[in-house]
């Protein structure tokens, strides 16, 4: 049956037939995402749900979504999208950070030509019949100083547009690396240095605990006086009101914003000021740009539901279409591991540690680890998947920690799970094999080699004679037909173990007759999830 998606708000027509031409079952009603109740009624019809900035997706929706798997924002901004929600359920969001790169940035440029020349003011002078031409006088951006907070992906583009208009240009990005700068052609700087020093402030960066409100009451006056403030990029980092009195003040010169704190901006202190340049949110509203996030909201999910490549998720490590090919079985086997410790551990978990060894090593570990984990947390809820699974770790306070290394035994590559608790610490291994099956290579520390199968029997005992025996003749009389039988042991009379590959669950009752026989230190069902 092909995935199902729901496009609640207005894309462009290409995006939608890309659905159809991969295969994917739409629907594109934009009239949905403005009805929260509709919304709520259908959406536990789909698989995936593509928006923009119209709909809603809440908490109270996301859990009604029983379907649910991807969120798709045709943007950047996913203020309209419960990530934590979304999360806990198992949703991955993914945005489309980069189609409207260029736009933004060009607004930015635009933006800051404009209060630079008082354009706006002008036209609407002019236009009334004046020819105020005294009244205009502007300054030129050439040989000025912009500063630039945030130089990531749009930053760095304005950036590069600055050099081109033959600026002098400085950053304060805490990511930005020398080697980074240096390529850009700019100066990082601290931000105190970068307010002293800018002509021209430009905002480019996302809204966070750090940067909410990082332009403020106390940090205008340290701005260079006349200076010409930007923010294209999202409502709340600069405090309006403090901004409003540097304006009347005279200490800041001019403003350009595109966004406000509340939005839709009905009011703001800004309003009415001279040479403050206000627009309605249109750092992305270009045709090209508007296409640009349709189509790669529509590939990107759609990648995903067909084969499980992540791009651009916000809470889940991206996987390629070539990584998920490659990596399939060790996700597997990664899930298969993880669901054998979880299954075997009843006390709270402290600390879960994770070894790569040989060729996956260099695979993508950020899904690997999610794949482990998403495995040990099933036991105790069925429901997670690896969206949720880290979520919930971090919010029982389990530590994750992750070593790889180059090959170092007999196999070209294996993965090892050691899970910590306040009493013990168990640990499991497995590899993948040419032919693509994931095998479980040591338990505890005994070698063994065991196929998985959905249904197996684990056992522990002291290594004497008749363990065989009592396990098959026990299997045997309850009807439970043996796949395959894996032995291993530490040494001779030492500790020994035993996985049994079944056809059908194994019932208590015959846990209670393997037990009652004395011979076995654990009897354990073990469920896997092998397609």
């Amino acid at each position: 049956m092909a995935p199902k998606v729901l496009v609640s708000d207005k894309l462009s027509e290409t995006a939608i037939q890309i659905f159809r031409d991969r295969g994917i079952d739409v629907d594109f009603d934009p009239s949905i995402g403005k009805d929260k109740d509709k919304l709520l009624a259908v959406i536990d019809q789909y698989d995936g749900l593509a928006i923009r900035s119209a709909t809603k997706a809440t908490e109270k929706i996301i859990n009604a979504a029983t379907n649910l798997k991807v969120i798709g924002r045709a943007g950047i901004g996913v203020d309209n999208i419960d990530r934590a929600a979304a999360s806990k359920k198992g949703v991955i969001v993914m945005n489309t950070p980069f189609g409207n790169m260029i736009t933004t940035a060009e607004h930015a440029i635009a933006m800051m030509f404009a209060v630079a020349r008082q354009i706006p003011e002008a036209s609407a002078s002019t236009h009334a019949g004046k020819w105020e031409k005294s009244n205009f006088m502007g300054v030129e951006l050439t040989g000025k100083t912009l500063g630039v907070i945030g130089a990531g992906n749009i930053g760095g583009i304005v950036c590069e547009r600055a050099l081109g208009l033959k600026m002098k240009v400085v950053a304060y990005d805490p990511f930005l690396s020398e080697e980074r700068a240096e390529k850009l052609g700019v100066q990082k700087v601290d931000l105190d240095d970068l307010l002293a020093r800018a002509d021209f402030i430009t905002l480019h960066v996302p809204k966070t605990e750090q940067t909410s409100n990082i332009l403020n009451a106390e940090a205008i006056p340290k701005m260079k006086p006349g200076v010409r403030v930007i923010n294209c990029a999202r409502g709340g980092l600069v405090d309006e009101a403090a901004l409003a009195e540097a304006l009347k003040s005279g200490h800041v010169a001019g403003a350009a914003f595109d966004v406000f704190e509340v939005e839709p901006a009905t009011d703001s202190p800004l309003f009415n000021l001279p040479n403050v340049v206000c627009t309605p949110h249109l750092g992305a509203a270009t045709t090209e740009a508007q296409e640009n996030v349709a189509v790669q909201v529509a590939e990107q999910m759609s990648d995903y539901l067909l084969t499980g490549a992540v791009t651009n998720a916000l809470n889940m490590p991206s996987v390629t279409a070539e990584e998920a090919k490659i990596m399939g079985p060790w996700l597997a086997l990664a899930g298969h591991l993880g669901a054998f410790i979880g299954q075997m551990t009843s006390e709270p978990i402290k600390a879960i540690n994770i070894l790569y060894d040989g060729t996956v090593s260099s695979m993508n570990l950020a899904a690997l680890n999610c794949g482990v984990v998403a495995g040990i947390m099933k036991a105790g809820n069925p429901d997670v998947n690896m969206v949720s699974a880290p979520v919930i770790a971090e919010e029982r306070g389990i530590k994750i920690s992750t070593t790889n290394q180059n090959k170092s035994g007999v196999f070209d590559a294996y993965i090892k799970v050691t899970v910590v608790t306040e009493t013990r610490e168990r640990s499991v291994a497995g590899t993948v094999f040419s032919d693509g099956k994931p095998r479980f290579i040591q338990i505890k520390g005994i070698n063994v080699d065991a196929e998985i199968g959905r249904h197996m029997l684990y056992t522990t005992n002291d290594d004497v004679p008749g363990i065989i025996g009592v396990l098959g003749s026990t299997m045997g009389k309850n009807n439970v037909n043996i796949a395959n039988f894996t032995l291993g042991r530490a040494s001779e009379g030492g500790q020994a173990i035993a996985l049994l590959y079944v056809d059908a669950p194994v019932s208590d009752v015959v846990l209670a007759e393997l037990q009652a026989t004395g011979k076995f230190n654990q009897v354990s069902h073990l469920e896997f999830d092998v397609s």
